[in-house]
């Protein structure tokens, strides 16, 4: 049995200081992963994941966003964030620094919830030789089914307006939804979630960013028992990325052998037989033939 690969703090230097940690294989990596996370969950949940990567011979970062976790400040009050430099700056120093690290593996992205949506916003997207995603969806409220919909509007267009006007951040953790969120974060996730373009009103005016050129094997994963992520929402994101043929995989909890899923079960320890197998099966089917040069490096 591989023993379990250790974490190594890795501090990234972004314009806002971000904690990070690193997860080594025991032998030399064949690639380089990059977890990035879903909205207000810090990287200590996706740890045990990304030790599953590493032993099976990724190296694999996993980090907080500027605002959560250990890159918070003592106070969100006040705090400069949004949702874009989350992408632009905090991911894009995640990948520089594993760039930096192993200068010749090839780099895949690994997004969970909103760190997929975020992935066409990262620089220089051409280094990045295939992406995974995880219930990564388009937030458009009307795109949800049922009565649905009508909760996701008033999240968009009362609770968040509200709470980050009277309370200065978004209190997500006072309402069981993982961690407080900077208000610039959630104003700016509100503000997309009201336009049918989504993440896309973003992109667009900057020439599409990553969606109109992204050519790379992207993988969606749309789990069939997740409300915050029902499978429309799932295939509209995909839909976004026009160079590549994004692949939808629709998943049902039997299917893992399973009751119930939702929206963070995947990466819970208990689907390491099942989904986390078949997660690194597919990032190992994209790794350049041996003795062949990554497609990130000119």
């Amino acid at each position: 049995m591989t023993e379990p690969a250790l974490g190594e703090d890795l501090p990234l230097s972004a314009p806002h200081p971000l904690a990070a940690t690193l997860f080594s294989p025991p032998a030399s990596p064949n690639g380089a992963v990059l977890i990035a996370g879903a909205m207000g969950v810090p990287r200590a949940f996706y740890a045990a994941f990304a030790q599953h990567l590493a032993s099976q011979g990724f190296a694999t970062l996993i980090l907080d966003y500027r605002g959560i976790g250990g890159s918070a400040p003592a106070s969100l009050r006040g705090f400069e964030a949004s949702v874009h430099r989350w992408a632009e700056e905090d991911l894009g120093a995640a990948l520089d620094a594993l760039e930096r690290r192993f200068p010749r593996l090839p780099l895949l992205y690994v997004g969970h919830s909103i760190g997929g949506q975020l992935l066409a916003l990262v620089p220089r997207l051409e280094r990045v030789s295939a992406a995974l995603l995880v219930a990564s969806q388009s937030g458009y409220w009307r795109l949800w089914p049922g009565a649905g919909k009508y909760a996701i509007w008033a999240l968009w267009h009362l609770a968040v307006p509200f709470f980050t006007r009277t309370l200065g951040f978004l209190p997500l953790g006072r309402l069981g939804m993982g961690e407080d969120v900077p208000s610039g974060v959630a104003r700016e996730w509100a503000q997309w979630g009201r336009d049918p373009k989504y993440v896309f009103s973003y992109a667009a005016p900057r020439g599409g960013l990553g969606f109109g050129s992204f050519q790379r094997p992207l993988r969606s994963y749309a789990i069939s028992d997740d409300r915050y992520a029902p499978e429309p929402t799932v295939r509209a994101l995909v839909d976004f990325f026009t160079a590549t043929r994004g692949e939808l995989r629709v998943v049902e909890p039997h299917h893992a052998g399973a009751k119930k899923i939702g929206h963070f079960g995947f990466f819970r320890p208990r689907f390491r037989d099942t989904l986390w197998k078949e997660a690194a099966a597919w990032l190992h089917a994209q790794l350049p033939p041996p003795g062949t040069a990554p497609r990130n490096v000119g």
